[in-house]
């Protein structure tokens, strides 16, 4: 039987930045689904928190940056405190938005592109917290 390859070498760069960045163990999730379950935003996700752990778990980096979940994380942290791994997720979500965003080029967020890159639907606080903690 032979081994395969589930990340190709091109993404596990990212995926090891992220993993480094949010000092978390992705591969401690046994994908139980408590923390989508518990998620006060994931109305307004099209991939749930856990889908997304998967998602980096087999190395599937594309989807998760086209996708508007990292974006609507509100970072409350209900995740991690019904995760039995002990995973944070928000910290997760928040290592791949600031992953994105250096990758375009710089790690400041410029108010004209907040818009751009959050639902209507999004408390107002989270975008005021979201801009704040960008635009240090």
């Amino acid at each position: 039987m032979t081994r395969v390859k589930v990340i190709p070498e091109n993404k596990k760069n990212i995926i090891d930045k992220i993993i480094e960045m949010s000092g978390e163990n992705i591969r401690d999730c046994m994908q139980c689904g408590k923390c989508s379950a518990g998620c006060p935003a994931s109305d307004g996700m099209d991939l749930l928190p856990h889908q997304v752990i998967r998602l980096l778990q087999l190395g599937q980096i594309d989807r998760i940056v086209e996708s508007k979940s990292i974006w609507n994380c509100a970072s409350c942290f209900t995740c991690a405190q019904r995760c039995p791994r002990n995973i944070d997720i928000a910290n997760i979500m928040e290592a791949i938005r600031l992953t994105i965003i250096r990758c375009v080029g710089n790690s400041r967020l410029k108010a004209d592109d907040v818009p751009s890159k959050v639902d209507c639907k999004m408390p107002q606080q989270a975008i005021v917290s979201g801009f704040r903690k960008y635009n240090k």
